[in-house]
């Protein structure tokens, strides 16, 4: 007896109600549907079915059976598109949720190489706002988030962390100065996210590192009023390029810029908050391969963990 098409044959009789619509679905003789039935309860020594002229039954060990018979079916199934896929480049229409600071200084950076990697994948990118919970409208969203917990039943992968950073336009500082300590950021125009600028304080930490070991000091600092505050970083950003004040910002946005010169960064023995970063996908029976090939994509060019690769890359 061939026991997985016999259970195919019984899961289609049920489906169908009867033996001759399982034959006709299947395209098979209805002897042959009513004898695979037959050999699988003599097989298991059980009857399956209580069969009358008018309908069909099954009965308690039948219920159980068919149970357990479709979740392997549908096992099987997975595992046969699975391995179908291996042979077949990703392809189709991918949706991507993402915050718009990530979006534009970081993402769409790395999309060219994702591209020519993957030519049948056209990427419908989101891009409104921020993203603290993955949606499960999108075949992947990536998630900005500070110390709460992650949130939703995803699959979820670490992508990095990024650091706020102070920092502020060569002429800015050339007009208003270098502060030097924490303090003297009070004399100066902060340019803040809505948070700290309702709060009318910055929490700052640093890294000490001495002969009984590392600390972490925390200082809060009070602020004036600030000429700008927003949620929206690209606008603090393109405020602190334009000189006017000093800005607290993730370094994935900041890196390129302090680099050559275009920002400075102010206090760099100290630090703001961090932002961690995942990519998280709907939890799904059948995961297209698409969207594999792209989270898959996201953890290797980010590093795929909770390190800051961008604050690395400021240290002297």
């Amino acid at each position: 007896m061939d026991q997985l098409r016999a259970l195919r044959v019984f899961a289609q009789v049920i489906a169908e109600g009867s033996f001759a619509g399982a034959a006709r679905v299947m395209d098979l003789a209805p002897a042959v549907v009513t004898r695979a039935v037959s050999d699988l309860e003599d097989h298991l020594g059980v009857r399956l079915l209580n069969r009358t002229t008018r309908r069909l039954a099954l009965t308690e060990v039948g219920e159980d059976y068919l149970e357990r018979a479709k979740r392997v079916l549908a096992e099987l199934d997975d595992a046969d598109a699975l391995a179908g896929a291996v042979n077949q480049a990703p392809s189709g229409t991918l949706s991507v949720l993402c915050p718009p600071a990530f979006a534009s200084h970081q993402l769409v950076r790395h999309l060219p190489i994702f591209r020519q990697r993957f030519p049948g994948i056209h990427m419908e990118l989101l891009a409104a706002g921020p993203v603290e919970v993955a949606d499960e409208n999108f075949d992947v969203s990536i998630l900005s988030i500070g110390q709460q917990a992650l949130q939703g039943d995803f699959v979820v992968r670490p992508l990095a962390a990024s650091t706020f950073v102070l920092c502020a336009s060569p002429a800015y500082l050339q007009r208003c100065g270098l502060p030097q300590q924490p303090e003297d950021l009070l004399q100066h125009d902060g340019l803040l996210p809505d948070v700290a600028a309702v709060r009318r304080e910055l929490t700052l930490f640093r890294e000490a590192h001495g002969a009984t070991g590392s600390a972490r000091r925390i200082l809060k600092v009070s602020l004036r009023r600030p000429a700008i505050s927003t949620a929206q970083l690209d606008v603090l950003y393109a405020a602190a390029m334009n000189g006017m004040g000093v800005a607290g910002l993730p370094t994935f946005m900041v890196a390129d810029a302090v680099r050559d010169g275009r920002l400075v960064r102010v206090l760099p023995e100290w630090h703001g908050g961090a932002l961690q970063l995942y990519a998280a996908m709907p939890t799904r029976k059948h995961v297209p391969a698409r969207t594999r090939a792209f989270m898959d994509f996201l953890v290797e060019t980010f590093g795929g963990n909770q390190d800051d690769p961008w604050l690395a890359s400021l240290k002297p």
